[in-house]
């Protein structure tokens, strides 16, 4: 799909779905500040089922993207799933369903975060939003600029394929929110974890710093 120096990106299938998984394990799992935050894999050797069935979830899509080498090495991977107007809000279901008290923390916050930010009622003219759920990049690609490529070339050429007007992305960590930015998405909304509280008034979840907000920032397919 795109060609760039040192990579390149493709379309992920079904059939990576447990090569993607692996990579995973070893980079987004361990890196993602929410998971951080809630000390999701914090004791040796520990998995987390449902996250994994969160990732693998989307891939049926066949909206996601992987960025190879030269030697086909997987250097990072960005799962996208497609939002339907008609489908209403999945993440309730999830939450509901949801048996790892750790994970529901971070399901209850994207919950929050969808039905406040409400994108569908601010796009009534969209009834098919391509949505950016996980990024992840190895360490010893990272500065080459796949993540960029991953939220804007790589995800305008895919939604353009598919015929999906409007590109999504809740950026969970401030690094994903510079990227966001910089590459012209508009942020529609924006919650400070410091203020996502449980009923006795402490906050649900503290990532490490400089993650301070969850921003969900669109971007319009031309």
């Amino acid at each position: 799909m795109e060609e760039k120096k040192g990579y390149r990106i493709v379309p992920m299938a079904v059939k990576d779905t447990e090569r993607v998984i692996n990579f995973l394990r070893t980079y987004f799992f361990h890196d993602e500040p929410l998971n951080i935050a809630v000390g999701l894999l914090d004791e040796p050797g520990a998995v987390c089922d449902e996250l994994e069935d969160y990732c693998r979830g989307s891939i049926p899509d066949g909206v996601s993207l992987m960025a190879l080498s030269p030697s086909d090495e997987l250097l990072g991977v960005s799962i996208c799933g497609v939002m339907k107007r008609e489908d209403g809000e999945t993440k309730d279901e999830a939450l509901e369903e949801c048996n790892n008290k750790k994970f529901e923390r971070i399901l209850r916050l994207l919950t929050q975060v969808g039905i406040e930010s409400d994108v569908f009622s601010q796009f009534p003219d969209v009834d098919r939003i391509l949505e950016i759920r996980v990024v992840s990049v190895s360490v010893k690609a990272r500065g080459q600029g796949i993540a960029k490529t991953f939220f804007y070339d790589g995800a305008k050429a895919m939604a353009k394929e598919k015929g999906i007007p409007l590109i999504k992305v809740d950026c969970t960590s401030h690094f994903s929110g510079i990227i966001a930015k910089n590459l012209g998405y508009e942020c529609i909304y924006q919650l400070d974890y410091a203020d996502f509280k449980d009923p006795e008034g402490k906050p649900y979840l503290e990532p490490p710093s400089p993650h301070r907000t969850c921003k969900t920032c669109v971007l319009r397919v031309d």
